[in-house]
């Protein structure tokens, strides 16, 4: 099948928001709060972008029970290296220092749960780990409605899960409900789901004639109104700051479309190199992150977050030494594999 280039290329832009997220202090500033709203088309983005291409791969072939067990397998592997990786930085932050480290541990440890653990991705400072776990399960439910060939049906039930898990997110002023839904349940099935039935309808879609950057008009529309919603929601309604809002489905939709007609988009390019490693840079960069503010707290230098300026040179150091040390251990994962 045709590579599609706009995927990885869309991706670049996806996981740069990522790190502006995580890397901008989102106080009461309105540029910042608008910059931190705009950026979280992302990982409703990967998450359609993983559902899409696992669905390509299994939908017409005979050997899908191979490929997802290969698949699921794989994911199960990053999370759990990860997972380690993420607990020794954290053991080894709590032993140098230098105080109550019996309790600082026990406490610590005291988080390893298995909900924490194999639903949440939770326990570790490596909180973006939690997108790997939402991930395996939305892949397993997907799989098993898809072999069930009920998956027109997955997608109703975890469209209306998701507009539950608005409850816990950004509509909470209405009704708080005592979950996170920042899981696979409320919010990754729907959004793996939704891409998986792009591939899965994808010879009815064909056949639809329409201009391919109508769909990137109405992405940009659905952004505007997904910074309003937030707005009106945390400013003006007193809420809480949602991670994804009811015009995201509609972003995503428009977005991903715009994808799947410019498969040619990006070809070529740098930034689509960077985009295919999107998964790399997700994973690692937090830990960056968590080294610079243990520097700059070491130093008492932390004030120095606060300026505008740092913000933005910090946010593109993160992106950058992040692409350059996972490009780094896949050169080294080659080389021994050699």
């Amino acid at each position: 099948m045709e590579r599609n280039y706009a995927i990885d290329f869309i991706k670049f832009f996806a996981i740069f928001a990522v790190v502006v997220i995580h890397t901008f202090p989102l106080d009461s500033q309105i540029g910042l709060f608008i910059l931190d709203n705009l950026s979280r088309f992302a990982v409703p983005f990967f998450f359609a972008a993983s559902g899409y291409l696992f669905g390509i791969k299994i939908v017409y072939t005979s050997e899908s029970v191979v490929y997802f067990k290969k698949y699921v397998i794989k994911i199960v592997k990053i999370y759990v290296c990860w997972l380690i990786f993420y607990t020794i930085y954290d053991v080894l932050v709590i032993y140098l220092s230098d105080s109550n480290v019996n309790q600082k541990l026990i406490k610590y440890f005291d988080e390893f749960t298995m909900l924490n653990l194999l639903y949440y991705g939770k326990g570790t400072s490596g909180y973006q780990l939690w997108f790997l776990t939402s991930l395996i399960w939305s892949i397993i439910i997907v799989f098993i409605f898809f072999r069930l060939k009920k998956i027109n049906v997955l997608l109703t039930l975890c469209f209306i899960s998701n507009l539950i898990g608005l409850f816990g997110q950004s509509y909470s002023m209405f009704y708080k409900i005592p979950l996170s839904t920042r899981d696979a349940i409320f919010f990754g099935l729907f959004y793996t789901t939704l891409g998986f039935c792009f591939a899965f309808h994808s010879q009815f879609m064909k056949p639809l004639k329409i201009n391919k950057n109508i769909y990137l008009y109405l992405f940009f529309v659905f952004s505007v109104l997904q910074v309003m919603e937030g707005y009106i929601l945390e400013k003006i309604l007193s809420g809480s700051h949602g991670e994804y809002f009811l015009s995201t489905i509609f972003l995503t939709v428009f977005l991903f479309s715009f994808a799947l007609n410019n498969k040619q988009l990006g070809k070529g390019l740098f930034l689509t190199k960077i985009g295919s490693n999107a998964l790399g840079i997700y994973i690692i960069h937090v830990f960056f992150i968590k080294i610079i503010d243990l520097g700059l707290n070491i130093l008492e230098l932390k004030n120095i977050t606060e300026n505008l300026v740092w913000t933005q040179l910090y946010t593109l150091f993160i992106f950058v030494i992040s692409y350059v040390a996972y490009s780094f251990l896949q050169y080294l994962k080659q080389a021994f594999r050699g």
